[in-house]
């Protein structure tokens, strides 16, 4: 009873935030696509990032301060810069953080480490995923002292298990992390900090106290769904170009006993724990340089087994002026998108050959299309 209350609360919660999905909506960020021959090897090297154009980098000037008692010379103490990529087919999102400062702080075991905080809702579906407080918090912003907030309906635990982290989530990313695991996972899914599901690699030379630069690779796998009880329920987000995120970080900057720096790409702090309150990123289309002049690429679907009807769809790239099918069984076609049927059960091998101002190219498939 308490679970399904709790979960029509969270309901609630999504509809109410529907006026207020995804914060700055006068930005959105981009997100750069690697080609799958360009993947960036996470070695802490940033070699890799340098095709990314500029245009994709949001610095620390792009994030507002929120510590109130930072002194003015703290805001020139720290250079930030983050790139953000993804790869089609994959869903990971891949990140490379530069920064430099003028006292790295990290000598302690605990929480206390200069951080880059990341969160991430890969459907841009909104609601709270970080504790119950920050979910009260929200609501009483936006709907007033009258919100309805499971106070003792629900306890900490069930709230914890059933939302923390569970449909978006928060990473509290040490810089550097040493001595320690790369990053907390903050809430309940612990594991998706851990290789196949994240993979991180740092590169400095500066001890605590001193300053320097640091870099840091990494990528994550955002997932619509992650519980406590593992990756075998779990659902990954997506990842599809042109698809809308919800994204957003924050910078910690601890500088030993002076207060601290904390700056926000979202204007709100309770975007560390409420996907509405989160910046929209884009996942982009590869850059045209990037993108050879012809190549012929091509998918397939059953219409109807029973005929043995196929639909036939072109994705070549390039311009391209003519196409060519041969499907394997002595027909062919000149449409761009044909349907067949084929008269007997066999293996086939399909070929597209496309034609256009930067010449001809080929693809074949040997025995995807087969009716036995």
């Amino acid at each position: 009873m308490k679970l399904r209350l709790f979960l029509g609360l969270v309901v609630l919660a999504a509809f109410v935030s529907v006026s207020f999905a995804l914060e700055k909506p006068e930005a959105t960020y981009q997100v750069f696509q690697f080609a799958r021959d360009q993947i960036p090897r996470v070695d802490g090297d940033a070699a890799d990032w340098a095709m990314v154009p500029e245009s994709y980098v949001i610095s620390k000037d792009q994030l507002t301060n929120e510590s109130k008692n930072q002194p003015a010379a703290g805001d020139k103490s720290l250079a930030v810069r983050v790139k953000v990529g993804w790869v089609k087919g994959l869903n990971r999102l891949y990140f490379l953080y530069e920064a430099e400062d003028d006292f790295w702080d990290f000598s302690e075991s605990g929480l206390r480490n200069d951080t880059f905080e990341l969160m991430v809702d890969g459907d841009a579906s909104g609601g709270p995923f970080v504790g119950r407080d920050q979910k009260s918090v929200w609501l009483k912003e936006r709907v007033g002292e009258s919100a309805v907030v499971p106070d003792t309906r629900i306890s900490d635990s069930e709230f914890k298990w059933a939302v923390h982290g569970v449909h978006a989530q928060n990473y509290h990313i040490f810089t550097p992390a040493v001595d320690k695991d790369w990053t907390l996972a903050w809430g309940s899914p612990t594991w998706i900090k851990e290789f196949p599901w994240a993979n991180a690699a740092q590169q400095f030379t500066f001890k605590h106290g001193d300053s320097g630069k640091l870099t840091l690779e990494f990528w994550i796998t955002p997932f619509d769904y992650a519980g406590p009880e593992g990756p075998p329920r779990a659902v990954e987000s997506v990842l599809s170009e042109n698809k809308i995120i919800g994204l957003s970080w924050i910078v910690i900057d601890y500088d030993g006993k002076t207060p601290r720096g904390f700056w926000m790409l979202s204007p709100r702090k309770s975007a560390l724990g409420h996907g509405s309150d989160l910046c929209a990123f884009r996942l982009m289309p590869i850059a045209e340089p990037m993108l050879p002049k012809l190549a012929a690429q091509w998918s397939w679907k059953i219409v109807e087994m029973d005929r043995r009807l196929v639909a036939f769809r072109d994705e070549s790239v390039g311009k391209v002026a003519a196409w060519k099918w041969d499907f394997g069984d002595g027909t062919t076609s000149t449409e761009q998108n044909p349907q067949h049927t084929y008269a007997k059960p066999a293996n086939y091998v399909v070929v597209l050959e496309v034609t256009g101002r930067d010449g001809t190219a080929k693809r074949s498939k040997v025995w995807d299309v087969q009716f036995r």
